[in-house]
This record gives C-alpha cells, sequence and structure tokens, in this order.
C-alpha cells in the first residue's frame, strides 16, 4: 500500500490519517482469535487495569504470536511508514491497547516522544504509530482523540504520571492541551475494523474511559529509523526492543495465507 501525495500532505499538516477498511474483516478475525491466550498469560508484557484484572495493553505480541509476526511486518504498515520516514526502520514497539467494554480505563492527554526520550534515550521525535482498529470504534466506546496539528508545535512539557492509571505515562498538563485544543481542535479516530490510523511522535492524543457495552481494541506498531534507535536500557525489552535489524515487508496475503500454511 501507498499513500498518494494529498495523504503525505494531510498527515504533514494534521499530524495523522484515518484510512478506513484497510484491513479486511478477514485479516481482523485472524488478528482477534489469538487474543484471549495472550491476555489470558500471567506474564510482565500483559498490563492489567488498575482496578480490575482486565489487560489494558499486551505488549511484544509479535514475540508470542505467529500472526502477529506477521503483521509487525505487513506491507499495509511497513510501506507506508518507509514513505514518511525513509528505509531502515526497526520495531520500537508492538501492543494491543484494549478497553474493556464498561469499565476500560482513560489515556491521559499525552504524546509518545515524551516517553521515547525521557525513559529511552531516542534522541529524535521521528518514530511512527500505525495502528489497526480491531473493534468497530465509535464516539461511544473511548476512541483515540487527537489533537490537530499539536505535532508542529515539537515537544511540549511533560510529566511522568504514575498515579492515574496501571501504565505510567509522561502526560501534557491541561493548559498546554487548552492552548493545542484551541489552535487545531479535536478530531475523534473513529472507523470500522480495519481502519488504520498512522501519527507522528509528538501529536498529542488520549482517549476517555469506555462506559459502553461494546468493547474498543486497538493494535499499535511503532516503527522507527534504526539512525534514531533508544540510547538509555531503563524499561525492559517488550516496552522498547533491542533488535535494530530493519523490518522486511511480507507478502500482502500474510496472514491468511500464513494462517493456512
Amino acid at each position: 500500500m501507498k499513500l498518494s501525495d494529498a495523504q503525505i500532505e494531510r498527515f504533514e499538516n494534521d499530524g495523522f490519517l484515518v484510512l478506513p477498511s484497510v484491513f479486511t474483516h478477514d485479516e481482523v478475525d485472524a488478528l482477534k482469535s489469538d487474543l484471549p491466550r495472550l491476555f489470558a498469560e500471567r506474564r510482565p508484557e500483559n498490563f492489567r487495569e488498575k482496578e480490575s484484572d482486565a489487560v489494558r495493553t499486551a505488549m511484544a505480541l509479535h514475540q508470542r504470536s505467529d500472526v502477529y509476526a506477521r503483521l509487525v511486518r505487513h506491507p499495509r504498515l511497513v510501506e507506508p511508514a518507509k514513505q514518511i520516514l525513509g528505509d531502515d526502520l526497526y520495531i520500537q514497539q508492538v501492543k494491543v491497547n484494549a478497553k474493556e467494554a464498561f469499565s476500560g480505563d482513560v489515556w491521559q492527554w499525552h504524546y509518545d516522544f515524551a516517553t521515547h526520550h525521557e525513559e529511552d534515550g531516542v534522541p529524535e521525535p521521528l518514530a511512527l504509530n500505525l495502528h489497526i482498529l480491531l473493534d468497530e470504534v465509535t464516539e461511544f466506546n473511548g476512541p483515540l482523540v487527537f489533537i490537530r496539528g499539536s505535532h508542529r508545535r515539537g515537544p511540549v512539557p511533560a510529566t511522568l504520571d504514575t498515579e492515574t492509571t496501571s501504565y505510567p505515562l509522561w502526560v501534557v498538563d491541561r493548559e498546554a492541551v487548552a492552548e493545542l485544543v484551541a489552535e487545531g481542535g479535536l478530531v475523534s479516530a473513529k472507523g470500522p475494523p480495519g481502519t488504520v490510523l498512522i501519527f507522528g511522535d509528538t501529536l498529542v492524543h488520549g482517549s476517555s474511559i469506555n462506559m459502553s457495552p461494546w468493547p474498543r481494541t486497538i493494535f499499535s506498531l511503532i516503527l522507527n529509523p534504526v539512525s534514531n534507535a533508544l540510547t538509555r536500557y531503563r524499561r525492559p525489552e517488550h516496552q522498547h526492543h533491542r533488535d535494530l535489524g530493519a523490518v522486511v515487508s511480507l507478502a500482502d496475503d500474510c496472514l491468511i495465507a500464513g494462517a493456512a500454511a
């Protein structure tokens, strides 16, 4: 998959893209079919909600599942990332963020580079986040909300929040968020299963709690130029992978054909 010139221009202006139905229902079903097994595992890669046993984030899925090992090399993710960042990208992080029906918790206002820089020593805000919606995401079940154009400010001040949820996060304060929203406005990243979201390392975003009866599950792959790799090893490997080998695309049918092999 190649992004058009208009899509690249929109990404540069807004800081994100929402691309509906990039992956088929069969491909999404293949991805979702392995999640119950992965979520049931008792291991550090699975972060559970502060007030329940529900999985909030399941990390390093490509090291735990064949289908996710293929997904992180899927051309519909890797090739657009190469268009934006160039070749020689490594797999920085792989996860699924889940919001269980009626109880999925908030993700505070943040941008990813604050964590990548402070925790991992990533020099520049170049990493790219590639999401796939694994459920239908609406305004009711805790969609990601982007502040349009907030990436143009660059890295705004952020502080580490270890109290609000079970996942420590470098967050942006309310005053800065209010200023950014006044400049660019808010966009709710909604769509059917298989929709792809692409956004950069300084785009401020967050999501509210899920009070609906519908789950909200999103896959996330972060790719980063090898030349911009981590320089600090404070976090465990499943939060920032150490293998700096350049990712190589598989065939376009790798999810379904691989499952049948």
